[in-house]
Formats: structure tokens, C-alpha cells, sequence
């Protein structure tokens, strides 16, 4: 049985940005490990931190990963896969990022994510030795999309890649900063066409996500409407072969 691996930075970036391909996956066999590398829990947040979950309705008593670990379980069994994976890393907040604007600014000299995600990676790659690998283009770019960008590139796994346009940033504006736009142009684009089974599949992964949604996108009818302005289809930037029954648009 051949193995995917989807690296998501943070608890919901898979299922919002290849979710029906995941599950399409998951149909056509594959056994399919959604993995998450920052959902560290955080003793007492405060400044930034604590405000990213008192803006969310939730208070500092709360051990907010630890809430969007089952958020992403549940999301992860709606797509019919593997149960995920966390990674304990920390989130930007968490490793000196102050303010929202920062979290979108050039990474900080002092942030040590790309170095510790190294080990991380090629111990992922280790132990589940992936036929496919899927991960974020870094549209938006959000420091720890960015750095992950940067350790999966400089990893350079032998194993195909499909890397994702990253959703919601794709559609909240109409050129959204792409910090890696020149690296993958250079790469063949690929559209995964999603059947009405993958579409609600992929639906009901990203309302597993409760803790997000409000902030997100105002309401599950605001995911809705910003689900269907993907058409049913999701981008990729394609390194090495595709992988077969994969329906194409």
C-alpha cells in the first residue's frame, strides 16, 4: 500500500488546502498520515500569544493545541485517513512573533523553526518512508508556512512532491504574497478535480476545525461560500511524478 504524507505548520492547513485530495487518496487505497508539526501546548500564554485564543472566545484557562489536536483528529477521520500526527513545535506566538503583522513580515534572525524542523522532517521521512509528500507553497506567507518551505526544500526528498496553494490566503486576495513564487514556477501545475464525496469530505474536515471558523471566515456559511469559490478543485505545483488514480481536472 503506498504511503502519503501531508505536512501541514499548523492544525487545519491540510484540510483547508487538499482535504478532497487527501480523502481521494484515502479512497484510492493509499494510506494516507496527516501530519502537524506546530501544535505545541503552552503553559500560561500571554501577550500575542493569549490574545490569538481570547479573540477565538476562549480563555487563558484553556489549553488551546490541545483542543485543535482534537479538532484535527476529527478532521483527519472525516477524510477517512490514518489518525494524524503532532509534532510538539512551537507556533510563531510562541517562538517571539508579537503581533499579527509580524506573523506576515520577513521571519525573525532569532527564529530556530527551520533548524529544528530538520531532525523532525527526516525522522518523518524515516519511519514512514512516503511514496508522496504534500506541502504548502507558503502562499500568504506566514512565517511558519515559510519555514517550513524552507526545511522541506533544503531536506530535498527524494519522493515526489505536490506542493498546495495555501487556502484561505488564496482567495482573500487577488495576488497574495508569494514569498516562493519564482521557485515554483518553475514546476508544472497540477489541478485535482473533486467529486461531490470528496467535496463533502473535505467540508466536513474543515468544519471539524470549530475553534476557527468564526475567526476565519465569519461563520460555517462564510467556509461554505469560500469553500465553493475553489470549484471543486484543488491547485499543486508538482515535483517529480504524479501519482496514479488521481482524478485531474
Amino acid at each position: 500500500m503506498p504511503t502519503a504524507l501531508a505536512l501541514s505548520p499548523h492544525l487545519d492547513d491540510a484540510a483547508f488546502s487538499c482535504g478532497g485530495t487527501l480523502a481521494q487518496l484515502a479512497q484510492g487505497g493509499w494510506r494516507v498520515v496527516m501530519v502537524t508539526l506546530l501544535t505545541a501546548s503552552v503553559p500560561e500564554p500571554a501577550g500575542f500569544a493569549l490574545a490569538c485564543q481570547l479573540d477565538k472566545g476562549l480563555g487563558p484557562e484553556v489549553d488551546y493545541m490541545a483542543l485543535r489536536r482534537e479538532e484535527d483528529r476529527a478532521a483527519a477521520a472525516a477524510l477517512g485517513l490514518n489518525p494524524s500526527v503532532h509534532v510538539a513545535l512551537p507556533e510563531a506566538p510562541h517562538r517571539g512573533y508579537a503581533s499579527a503583522p509580524e506573523l506576515f513580515a520577513e521571519t525573525r534572525p532569532d527564529d530556530p523553526l527551520a533548524g529544528d524542523l530538520a531532525p523532525v522532517l527526516a525522522r518523518l521521512m524515516a519511519d514512514a518512508a512516503p511514496d508522496l509528500l504534500l506541502a504548502p507553497q507558503g502562499v500568504g506567507g506566514h512565517v511558519d508556512h515559510v519555514q517550513l518551505v524552507r526545511a522541506l526544500t533544503a531536506l530535498a526528498p527524494a519522493c515526489p512532491i505536490m506542493w498546495w496553494r495555501d487556502f484561505p490566503y488564496t482567495v482573500r486576495h487577488p495576488d497574495p504574497k508569494e514569498p516562493f513564487r519564482e521557485v515554483f514556477a518553475d514546476l508544472p501545475a497540477v489541478t485535482v478535480r473533486l467529486s461531490p464525496e470528496d467535496e463533502a469530505a473535505k467540508h466536513a474536515a474543515c468544519g471539524s476545525y470549530a475553534s476557527q471558523i468564526g475567526f476565519q471566515f465569519g461563520g460555517p456559511a462564510g467556509l461554505a461560500e469560500r469553500l465553493r469559490e475553489e470549484g471543486g478543485r484543488e491547485t499543486f505545483r508538482l515535483a517529480g511524478a504524479l501519482p496514479d488514480g488521481l482524478t485531474l481536472a
